[in-house]
């Protein structure tokens, strides 16, 4: 009888525990990532700097370039500074923004990268899609997993917290946007990769039930676990899908409409994710989503982070224009400007203040 299955692209290598750190030069040296220890590594000018002169002595015959930002043409950049190289690997130390241009420049020249974050803000870390600002504002590229996804969880600790509780938004998001794409299939028979759907679902699930904060080690470990898996799930479907309906069209709209107010991606889809939860009847799981997100620090209404409230109703009203195609809860539903002031007024009512 045959054995019918497929293969799954991940990453070779994820160490995630306090002090990983320490044992970069032994994971970097493994042969299956780099067979002469000639590697790119791309830094932030922040805190992947800072560490340069602790990891250095450990990777003698890394070339370290740093990275101002985190553009299509910093990426670019990047790309052509280390195609002369010869390099087996690129590595990425610093928050999102840095690695997602080194794993763009990685994908460009045709070398594996290895992700080193600094903190847990998105789901980037191990996904197959580099969000990058360009001269239309900001587009999503795609690109091939990282190789490897080493996280030190007291380099984590270090980082500031807002960073790492906006992972916390973006992780529990992943709920919503598999409700979504439940919706889509029920209604327009848009197929479900169940596998997808149940890694990026157990990822969220784990994050929202779990009674730790960012000080605790064990949560951090979730955490960062929760958001390895929603850029695995996003692998195995070949597409966004398991971490991104609603919930990230409206972040991408407020990312749009108020380009210099923007909060932080996870903090918006935290927020989004509880919102489209409402939207869909959900109610009891909305307000749950809304304690806990309160519990962490992250923001469950628009005046939270700036944003009144007409301004959030023109947010959701724009949402479902930032991804064409994609059928949400929004789409469904096909609100007027009148109704979603109804719906977030009896939403506001609902998690209380």
């Amino acid at each position: 009888m045959p054995v019918l299955t497929r293969l799954i692209p991940s990453p070779v290598v994820v160490d995630i525990r306090p002090g990983a750190l320490d044992d970069l030069g032994g994971v970097l040296a493994d042969e299956r990532i780099s067979h002469s220890g000639k590697l790119a590594v791309a830094v932030s000018n922040g805190s992947g700097g800072r560490l340069k002169e602790r990891l250095a002595p450990a990777l003698p015959g890394a070339s370290w370039y740093e990275v101002g930002g985190g553009t299509l043409d910093d990426a670019i950049r990047l790309a052509g500074d280390i195609k002369a190289g010869h390099y087996d690997a690129v590595v990425g130390l610093g928050g999102g923004k840095i690695i997602d241009c080194a794993k763009f420049a990685a994908a460009r020249v045709g070398l594996p990268l290895v992700a080193v974050p600094t903190n847990l803000a998105h789901d980037g870390l191990c996904s197959p899609v580099a969000t990058l600002d360009n001269d239309a504002g900001r587009g999503s590229y795609g690109v091939p997993n990282p190789i490897a996804v080493v996280i030190d969880l007291d380099v984590i600790r270090d980082a500031p917290a807002r960073f790492v509780r906006a992972g916390i938004g973006d992780a529990i998001s992943n709920i919503s946007a598999i409700a979504d794409w439940e919706l889509a299939n029920r209604v327009n028979g848009e197929k479900i990769d169940g596998l997808a759907a149940a890694i990026a679902r157990q990822a969220g699930e784990a994050v929202l039930r779990h009674p730790g904060g960012i000080g605790d080690t064990d949560f951090l470990q979730v955490l960062a676990e929760a958001l390895v898996l929603s850029g695995i799930a996003m692998s195995v479907s070949g597409d966004s899908r398991p971490s991104s309906g609603a919930c990230h069209e409206i972040n991408h709209a407020f990312d749009l409409l108020f380009p210099k107010r923007a909060a932080a991606h996870g903090e918006q889809c935290g927020l989004g994710a509880a919102f489209a939860m409402y939207l869909r009847g959900a109610h009891e799981e909305s307000a749950f989503m809304a304690e806990v997100l309160r519990r962490h620090g992250l923001p469950v209404l628009p005046e939270e982070i700036g944003f009144t409230d007409d301004e959030f109703v023109r947010v959701v009203e724009f949402a479902p224009q930032t991804r064409p195609g994609r059928y949400t809860i929004l789409e469904h539903l096909d609100l007027t400007t009148d109704q979603i002031k109804d719906i977030y007024a009896d939403y506001v009512k609902a998690i209380g203040s």
